[in-house]
């Protein structure tokens, strides 16, 4: 298991690492924890670079986020709300959720999008309501870099910290990953199968 996804990291390289952090932000097919800390596992080994690894993957984060605020920015709420309700199950967040998001934005500034980018719910929900607020794209993309290259310079140390327990128990974190996955996947599960529409508008 651990070889499969470091291979398959490895052989994507950095091109790969920046696909595969904006798609995270995007739609949710492997998280940043595991994207990240595996590259900090092949900075260990000397396959990659931290400074190049670290600048990519936040700069993949970044992208993906854009695409958000630039909803939010073209939309206006009643538009969002609809595509929520219409695609909100198969992006594992509802309508409330961004209403809380946006709350969050309107009482806390421009802020508030640097200190939820260490929010596993929220750090990609808030692009939204910084886009419907017309948030000057300039401080959106500083702030959702700083605290996106935050976030991922501890992911890479974590996964550079824990190289060589992987190494040396490599059964037992082949399963410890294996079983993070397979969690991912069924809370993904079930979130699809749980989610419903909201009835409010706010």
């Amino acid at each position: 298991m651990n070889a499969f996804i470091l291979n398959t990291i490895a052989s994507g390289g950095y091109v790969g690492i920046f696909l595969l952090m904006a798609l995270e932000n995007i739609f949710p097919p492997i998280p940043s924890e595991i994207i990240m800390g595996y590259g900090g596992v092949l900075v260990a080994r000397g396959q990659m670079a931290f400074l190049p690894l670290l600048l990519i993957g936040t700069a993949g984060t970044v992208a993906g986020n854009l695409f958000w605020y630039w909803l939010g920015r073209r939309w206006r709420e009643e538009n969002l709300k609809a595509f929520i309700m219409r695609y909100g199950r198969w992006l594992t967040f509802e309508w409330h959720e961004f209403v809380e998001a946006r709350d969050r934005f309107r009482r806390n500034g421009d802020w508030i999008v640097f200190i939820l980018r260490f929010s596993p719910f929220l750090r990609t929900i808030i692009s939204l309501p910084a886009g419907l607020a017309r948030m000057k794209p300039w401080r959106f993309v500083l702030f959702t870099f700083l605290g996106s290259l935050i976030w991922n310079g501890a992911l890479i140390a974590g996964g550079g910290a824990v190289s060589g327990l992987m190494a040396r128990y490599e059964t037992a974190a082949g399963w410890a990953v294996g079983l993070f996955l397979a969690g991912g996947v069924v809370w993904y599960a079930y979130r699809v199968i749980t989610w419903s529409p909201s009835e409010t508008g706010d």
